[in-house]
């Protein structure tokens, strides 16, 4: 399709569609009674009666009515199906062309942004979900886990850990009718209508919303850490306080997840080496808490702090040199190694590739 065609069917497609508000009262009242006079139209919609005889002849020029010039005049409703027949091919072949023209604009890796449009923070929670490459932390409506769940099953068969939070706890999926193990390694319920919309990636590409954003509310918002460092706040509010205060746990994966293993959260490492216990050795990078240089420490694993509340979470490893050194998450300040990545393994430390 050339440029000039393109443009010719936006515009046929647009004038077919840009009804104003008249037009809209007239039609749906006319769909909805099969046919009306004018007078009928004037006394079921707001649409003063000099105005409806032009506003039905509108209507008449663009095939969605019938005007049958009888005494009074009657408005016959067209079935819609044949009223935009022809629109309905044009409008696919415009989509589809508008699509193949389509650059997907460049982002800064680093970028922080606010944004109010619904259909951009459904896009950005699509992006989150598929650039998880081993964790994905996640809390979603009902309507959301059903939107994504195609999205999360084939993150969940690519090997990724995926915690997932459903929000208002009444309003999930029944665990005996719903199969979350396709979707994610664990599942829990939180009450509350007002839990935000939450996707991590790896701890680092994440998005925050506000339910209201999600139902067109302009006053609300959505914002992205798109690969900032930033995205930590998001990892950390979702790790401490939603996913700490979940009502109930629908499911969880009992099976032994393969060594070696690759976390983001400190709080989900530590968790996940208490409950497979035994000795184990850690590739980590990160940043010194006190110089801020970037590190890679490898070694054994030689203790394990952590508490129910999971307010502290932390690991003590033995490096090659004999070092003892103490490992918290990002934003670390009582530790040694503020982590970004952590890789653990049974036998010896998991090679590291930046």
């Amino acid at each position: 399709m050339t440029t000039d065609d393109l443009r010719s069917t936006m515009e046929r497609v647009g004038e077919r569609f840009n009804l104003g508000e008249y037009e809209i009262e007239a039609y749906l009242a006319v769909l909805e009674h099969g046919q009306l006079t004018a007078s009928e139209i004037a006394d079921r919609t707001e649409i003063p009666q000099p105005r409806v005889y032009d506003t039905v002849r509108s209507l008449s020029d663009r095939g969605l009515v019938e005007l049958r010039e009888s005494r009074p005049m009657k408005i016959i409703a067209v079935d819609p199906d044949d009223a935009y027949s022809e629109i309905k091919g044009s409008l696919t072949e415009m989509i589809d062309e508008l699509e193949s023209r389509y650059t997907a604009p460049a982002r800064d890796t680093e970028a922080v942004s606010l944004v109010k449009s619904r259909s951009t923070i459904l896009r950005y929670l699509e992006e989150v979900i598929e650039a998880a490459e081993y964790e994905l932390a996640l809390s979603l409506t009902p309507e959301l886990l059903e939107r994504f769940e195609d999205k999360l099953a084939t993150a969940q068969q690519n090997g990724v850990s995926v915690e997932l939070l459903i929000t208002p706890a009444a309003e999930a999926p029944d665990p005996d009718e719903f199969d979350y193990m396709r979707v994610c390694t664990t599942a829990r319920a939180r009450r509350g209508i007002t839990t935000p919309v939450v996707a991590v990636a790896d701890g680092e590409y994440s998005i925050y919303a506000t339910q209201d954003a999600l139902r067109d509310d302009q006053d609300r918002y959505g914002v992205i850490f798109n690969r900032s460092a930033l995205g930590f706040l998001v990892s950390g509010f979702f790790g401490t306080v939603l996913w700490t205060t979940a009502a109930r746990t629908l499911a969880a994966d009992g099976t032994e997840r393969p060594f070696p293993r690759r976390y983001a959260s400190i709080r989900r490492c530590v968790k996940n080496l208490i409950e497979a216990g035994g000795e184990f050795y850690a590739t980590i990078q990160g940043r010194d808490v006190t110089t801020g240089e970037s590190r890679l420490i490898r070694g054994k694993v030689v203790d394990i702090a952590f508490e129910a509340s999971e307010e502290v979470a932390g690991l003590t490893v033995e490096s090659q040199d004999g070092e003892e050194v103490t490992i918290g998450g990002q934003v670390a300040a009582f530790e040694d190694l503020e982590a970004y990545e952590i890789r653990i393994g049974r036998d010896e430390p998991p090679e590291f590739e930046p």
